[in-house]
């Protein structure tokens, strides 16, 4: 008998191979199979590209030289030991399933390279219950495990507070380093208790429908809850839960917003809005809040009330333009421009027409302040009228008096003039010498008492000419008047005679 001639049942054999091959050619998981005396004896394209290689010798052909062509890991990181193999455990008579390992490259295994797989190992028997062969069935779960591997990352690096818990019995699984600083708990203290030991919807208005979402894995819609925190009491938070997918276990992602520091935010925001507004109440001076832009008044106190004689049903909700208060536009539209500028206006000179018509004199000043995140104008007014018209009268009265200021003490009229016109002190002062010899010429019959027509025939000059010569003596000395003029000059030692000083005056005959 010739030996090297096939018998029956090896042709049998050999066709129920290539049937078998032929069958799983095409599937989507990787299929290797093993003879226990010849080896790997075969694997669809699929088992080859996810072992990165092209021919089925790349494999290794044998146990051993698929140990020395590749190294496995299971998921922990652990190396398997020989048996552990998958081919060795199918020749060793061990079929088995769900085997999750990496595979790399044994003699380069940090070059990039990497598969992780679900491998299951099954034995085909013949006729007689004989394994005559072995089957690899090989899925690739690399994707799948790179997607898990950036999401354990974002979530354990998320600032954010999260928590995972399981739906099939409702346990916590994950927790990120945000929910731990945000509760003061330890990760092992969380890891494994129920959503009834650690409530996470505690206070919140629609619990019932949140926890119904919760067991039925559907999302949970942003809500405000209470949540216990390690040191006791609790944080006031706003909670969302997502259902994902966790490996294989349906899970939900509760995330939380920590509201505790802004709802100290927000008390002590309340609390200042509210002592603003009591001040703002009970201020003697009118004052108004209006929208920066436009001026369109918000709120008047009861001292604006009084003054102008509008309610404040009447003022609030009109804008600048539309608020009869003004009588001059452009003095209105001068304050808009500071505002626009620079946010603020300091002691503008203002009239201002009351309800019943009467003007007002008034100082006005006004800062920017943000109410409800929103910039508005604080403005303040000051009613000068009496004051000014104290001043007026003053001023007056000083005018018919210094009419005639020869039998006046220079120390009085420096007095007068003081309080007629105070000095400027950001104005640099300007003495006689600063006028030319025809201007402290026409200066000295000024203050002799002499008319302009009278010094007109005196120099033989033109009327424009002595008017502009006084005009130019007045903005130098920074006066607005003839009597000005000449206490200017008195105050300076000057009487219009060359060389005479002004000397002590005589008491007035009775």
């Amino acid at each position: 008998m010739d030996t090297d001639v096939p018998n029956e049942a090896a042709l049998r054999q050999r066709v129920d191979r290539r049937q078998l091959q032929q069958i799983i050619a095409g599937l989507a998981e990787g299929i290797v199979l093993i003879d226990p005396v010849d080896g790997i004896v075969w694997a669809n394209e699929r088992a080859l590209a996810l072992h990165d290689v092209a021919e089925l010798g790349g494999l290794g052909t044998t146990a051993a030289g698929y140990r020395k062509t590749y190294l496995l890991k299971y998921r922990n990181n652990h190396i398997l030991t020989d048996s552990q193999y998958p081919v060795d455990r199918l020749l060793a008579g061990e079929p088995f399933e769900n085997l999750v390992v990496e595979i790399t490259h044994a003699e380069s295994p940090d070059d990039g390279w990497r598969r992780i797989c679900r491998i299951g190992g099954r034995s085909l028997s013949n006729t007689k219950g004989e394994a005559e062969s072995h089957v690899l069935v090989i899925e690739d779960l690399t994707d799948r495990f790179t997607a898990e591997e950036r999401f354990e990352r974002t979530f354990n690096a998320n600032p954010a507070p999260a928590i995972i818990c399981r739906l099939s019995d409702l346990r916590y699984v994950k927790v990120n380093q945000g929910f731990l600083e945000m509760t003061g708990y330890a990760r092992e203290e969380l890891i494994g208790l129920s959503v009834y030991e650690l409530d996470v919807l505690e206070g919140a208005p629609n619990k019932e429908t949140a926890v119904a979402c919760l067991r039925e894995g559907r999302t949970i819609s942003q809500t405000e809850a209470t949540i216990r925190v390690a040191e006791g009491g609790s944080h006031f938070v706003i909670v969302a839960g997502q259902p994902i997918e966790l490996g294989d276990e349906g899970c939900m992602l509760f995330t939380f917003m920590d509201m505790a520091e802004r709802k100290m935010a927000e008390d002590a925001l309340r609390q200042s809005e509210e002592r603003f507004a009591s001040a703002f109440r009970m201020t003697p001076l009118p004052t108004a809040l209006s929208t920066r832009e436009n001026l369109r008044l918000l709120d008047v106190n009861a001292a604006f009330v009084a003054l102008l004689g509008y309610s404040e049903e009447e003022a609030v909700g009109r804008s600048g333009p539309e608020l009869p208060i003004w009588t001059s536009a452009v003095v209105r539209r001068q304050i808009e421009r500071k505002i626009a500028e620079s946010g603020s206006f300091r002691s503008i000179e203002v009239q201002l027409r009351t309800k019943a018509g009467d003007i007002l004199d008034c100082l006005m000043s006004g800062e920017t302040v943000t109410i409800h995140g929103q910039d508005c104008l604080l403005t303040v007014i000051q009613d000068i009228t009496e004051r000014r018209r104290s001043e007026v009268e003053l001023i007056a009265a000083i005018e018919a008096v210094m009419q005639d200021t020869s039998w006046f003490s220079r120390t009085v009229i420096e007095k007068l003039a003081e309080l007629r016109r105070p000095r400027r002190s950001d104005k640099p002062r300007v003495g006689l010498a600063d006028l030319t010899a025809r201007e402290q010429e026409i200066l000295g019959f000024m203050c002799e008492g002499l008319a302009d027509a009278d010094i007109v025939k005196k120099l033989g000059l033109t009327r424009n000419t002595v008017r502009n010569h006084i005009a130019r003596i007045y903005s130098k000395a920074d006066v607005h008047s003839r009597t000005a003029a000449v206490v200017w000059a008195r105050e300076r030692g000057f009487t219009g005679t060359p060389g005479k000083k002004a000397s002590p005056p005589t008491r007035p005959r009775r």
